[in-house]
């Protein structure tokens, strides 16, 4: 659960900007929004921080102006892009080579090469870099050229997920170097060898690119395409019905409403993205065990999913998906009231006259916040509220951004997301392991348990399947004994989009849908129906 996930789901709390958002609504965002041709404008619920590779941006693939050595196709299997082929694996999985594909160019047309490559994870691992990302690259040991067209990664012990992480976007070293890192004009004019050139980027409206016609894949079809950032659900779904935008993301309650739309298609895609409420560690309520599992037992987690997503999810008992081959069968929470009860009875926390406990004079009572606009999580908050409230815990549910909740973490309860189809390490090492307590927003629960430590040390650090998920299923079973988070479902995807395309598609996606996640994933294939 990364600062760049998470951030990038953050809508603002002031009503200032939801009128704004609302104004925006009486124009196109740079694109005719009409029948589909050669302009597609969609609308997402967030934007990027930075629109660098080296800060962290599309570092899960499909980022439209960059490629990775590696991408994923519609199963999720890793294809080469930059590099021709997949990586030879030798010296017992610590060393990984890549040979390129030749005459690549970026899109002003410099030739890429294997020191763009070189560069790019040298840069990303340096101290000096804000990527608050990169400790997911860090088995590299080192990284070299061989000539122009091949690249070696050494790394420091066996890690299997490896060649997941190289669909992370290279950047050209003439372009980046030299300017600083964290704050040069790189961050907000990249250039790149994907399929489309940034062409504007107006923050908190649009981002609008041009097919590259250079791009080694060939010239997409959509020439012109707009990422329009409308943070609020309602907003979106209005824009979309008015024919401002050609595609958007949508929560299932909004979704719904076009079903008897003809001009348009729902497609729904199965993602790892969860939603749970963090709970504290340093909280005199939520880090109490016997509190924290008890509320395990209290939420109704079937209803959430019946209710709040209208059957687009599944009941989440942890942060790997119940139909994922890593989850760890045997994990899942019952909802059990009368059971959540008696943890507390046991624990000395009992009911006051209003029905709230308390225990040595502390009432059992906790704040959770919500990110504003995000209807959803709203949604889940006040579910979670009223669930624990039925077991005589109180929780005091406010919304507000991101720059609001972040120093609150340490104390209050957050309705937290995250997931990534790719890899188990990739999602619970930032979320569980002591090491990244409230770094950033990894482990945003302070979440410390050494056994839990252990086992994930050994998935990341074992080249064998199965002990790596025998290393996954402790971890999911020391998480189920000791939560340190109430999960609490699985959030399928929902995206509406103007009938005018042939064969769209979803992947499994990720947490961050936002600019390289939804039906536009391979924009740069798509075909017209007429």
């Amino acid at each position: 659960m990364t600062a760049r996930s998470i951030r990038g789901v953050a809508a603002t709390a002031t009503a200032a900007v939801l009128v704004a958002g609302a104004a925006t609504a009486c124009s196109a965002p740079g694109g005719s929004g009409g029948a589909a041709g050669d302009s597609l404008v969609v609308g997402l619920a967030n934007e990027p921080d930075t629109l660098s590779p080296l800060l962290g941006y599309g570092k899960d693939g499909n980022s439209k102006i960059f490629d990775g050595l590696l991408r994923r196709d519609a199963d999720m299997r890793l294809r080469p892009a930059l590099a021709a082929e997949l990586p030879a694996v030798t010296d017992d999985g610590r060393t990984y080579t890549y040979r390129l594909r030749k005459g690549v160019t970026f899109s002003d047309g410099k030739p890429f090469s294997a020191a763009d490559v070189v560069f790019t994870y040298r840069t990303i691992l340096d101290e000096k870099t804000n990527n608050a990302a990169k400790g997911e690259l860090e088995a590299i040991d080192q990284v070299s050229a061989d000539g122009d067209d091949t690249v070696v990664f050494r790394l420091k012990y066996p890690y299997a997920p490896f060649a997941e992480r190289t669909v992370l976007p290279v950047v050209p070293e003439h372009a980046a170097k030299g300017q600083d890192v964290n704050t040069g004009s790189f961050n907000t004019a990249p250039i790149g060898t994907g399929p489309y050139i940034l062409t504007g980027w107006s923050k908190g409206e649009k981002l609008t690119f041009k097919a590259n016609p250079g791009y080694w894949g060939g010239r997409p079809k959509v020439e012109k395409l707009t990422m329009a950032i409308i943070k609020d659900d309602d907003v979106r779904a209005t824009r979309l019905r008015s024919g401002d935008l050609d595609g958007a993301i949508l929560p299932p309650n909004l979704a719904k409403g076009f079903k008897g739309d003809s001009s348009k298609v729902t497609l729904t895609a199965r993602t790892t993205d969860f939603r749970g409420v963090t709970l504290p560690t340093a909280g005199k309520v939520t880090g109490d065990p016997a509190v924290r599992r008890a509320l395990d037992l209290a939420v109704d987690r079937k209803a959430m999913v019946d209710k709040l997503l209208d059957g687009a999810g599944r009941a989440g008992h942890g942060p790997v998906p119940t139909d994922s081959e890593w989850f760890a069968k045997g994990t899942e929470r019952p909802h059990d009231l009368d059971k959540a009860k008696q943890l507390l009875d046991e624990a000395g926390w009992k009911p006051g006259d209003d029905g709230i406990r308390s225990k040595d004079g502390q009432r059992a009572t906790f704040t959770l916040w919500s990110p504003a606009g995000d209807k959803l999580r709203q949604e889940h908050a006040l579910a979670f509220a009223s669930d624990a409230k039925k077991a005589g815990i109180k929780v005091e549910v406010q919304s507000g951004t991101w720059e609001v909740i972040e120093p609150r973490m340490k104390d209050d309860a957050v309705l937290a997301g995250g997931g990534n189809p790719a890899d188990p390490d990739f999602d619970l090492y930032n979320l569980l392991h002591s090491s990244l307590a409230l770094d950033g927003f990894n482990n945003m629960a302070a979440y410390r348990n050494a056994d839990v430590d252990k086992a994930l040390e050994e998935g990341r650090r074992s080249g064998d399947k199965d002990a790596r998920k025998a290393a996954y299923d402790k971890v999911q079973r020391g998480l189920a004994e000791d939560p340190g988070y109430t999960f609490l479902t699985h959030v399928d995807h929902l995206y509406v989009m103007k009938d005018g395309w042939k064969d769209l598609t979803t992947q499994v996606e990720p947490h961050d849908h936002g600019l390289g996640a939804g039906p536009w994933w391979n924009v740069e294939a798509w075909q017209p129906k007429k």
